[in-house]
């Protein structure tokens, strides 16, 4: 059994030492000619504007992490595809499931409003970001 570990310290070894090549290479190879455009901030081939340090909407946050979880769950979908036949009617019936929890996962999602873009018409935004919710929010913990 101990000859697994040596393998696997010699794979280890080896990827370090090629990974350290690549660098070495590169240093070797590569242009040394680095002017102040090649150290400019990379917009999309877009003339950068303002800072580079900005703070972004928290909307383009949430929308992101929300798309993650769901893209993450139906992956487990496609093993389930595949072996369908083979699993019987009880693995439907728990994928029924599992895909109603889903559904009612995305329906709490878009009942608060996370899946609206923040148009700034108003200061604070709108949905539940809007002005008269957080004035709302504001009187209730005054009158607590």
């Amino acid at each position: 059994m101990l000859e697994h570990y040596g393998t696997a310290l010699a794979l280890g070894i080896v990827g370090f030492l090629l990974m350290y090549a690549a660098f070495i290479i590169q240093k070797l190879v590569g242009p040394k000619n680095s002017t102040d455009v090649k150290l400019d901030t990379y917009e999309c081939g877009e003339e950068p504007e303002g800072e580079t340090w900005i703070q972004f909407n928290v909307r383009f946050y949430v929308i992101a992490l929300i798309f993650i979880i769901f893209d993450i769950e139906v992956v487990f979908l496609f093993p389930w595809a595949v072996v369908f036949k083979d699993l019987g009617f009880l693995t439907f019936i728990e994928v029924f499931v599992f895909i109603s929890i889903l559904v009612v996962g995305l329906a709490y999602v878009w009942k608060k409003g996370d899946l609206q873009w923040v148009k700034m018409k108003l200061k604070y935004g709108t949905g539940r970001y809007s002005a008269s919710n957080l004035l709302e929010k504001e009187n209730l913990k005054e009158a607590a």
